[in-house]
């Protein structure tokens, strides 16, 4: 499935289906491009977890609401960024937390570390969670709005020039311990036993894409 088709499905949909895909970032420096290793889904206004809960609408929210295919971008704590892939249909808010990427190349690497020189000692540090990644890739709130799929875009969301299929695991999101019963939903998912992965998961519960018959 490609990233045009995927951003179109609810994000419990999409979470699993961005693994592998690609983000391309060009910065002062060059183009950076990375692979998507961990996601997040917060869909619907039934999602405890998600910031539109209750379908909360405000100047902050207001990019959830979107047709799918935009990039949200929100600060925590005061000081990280996070980017999210908002999916689904118009005026119901969906979104994917980007968590970990990892780069494709050495270059990419570098240019990565250029904007995270601590990461140096333990590479996977450079991007296994969501604001490391977005100090990578020099990602902040002017990003938000964007959309992903646009043609010579800053901030893109591309396929791989073939499909690769990932053993996937899935298991309860980090830190909504707020979120009620939906804290313990598993729909965090990742790569199995990939270094990048943000947090291990005590629990992990395997994941199965459908996979598209062989013709």
């Amino acid at each position: 499935m490609n990233v045009h088709e995927i951003v179109q499905l609810t994000a419990l949909e999409a979470a699993p289906r961005l693994l592998g895909k690609i983000i391309s970032r060009i910065t002062e420096d060059g183009e950076i491009r990375c692979r998507i290793i961990e996601t997040e889904s917060y869909g619907g206004a039934e999602d405890k977890g998600s910031h539109a809960y209750g379908n909360r609408r405000t100047a902050r929210t207001e990019m959830m609401f979107r047709q799918g295919g935009y990039a949200y971008i929100y600060l925590i704590y005061g000081m990280y960024h996070c980017l999210n892939v908002v999916t689904g249909e118009e005026n119901d808010p969906q979104a994917v937390l980007i968590r970990a990427v990892e780069p494709l190349t050495p270059k990419d690497e570098q240019l990565m570390l250029k904007h995270r020189p601590a990461a140096t000692r333990q590479l996977k540090n450079i991007s296994n969670g969501p604001g490391k990644l977005c100090q990578a890739l020099s990602i902040d709130k002017s990003c938000n709005g964007l959309h992903l799929l646009a043609s010579g875009g800053t901030l893109r969301l591309e396929d791989t020039p073939e499909d690769i299929f990932y053993d996937i695991e899935s298991g309860p999101r980090i830190n909504i311990d707020y979120a009620q019963e939906y804290a313990a939903k598993p729909w965090r998912f990742y790569i199995k036993n990939h270094p990048y992965i943000s947090a291990k998961n005590t629990t992990p519960l395997p994941y199965i894409l459908e996979r598209p018959p062989i013709l």
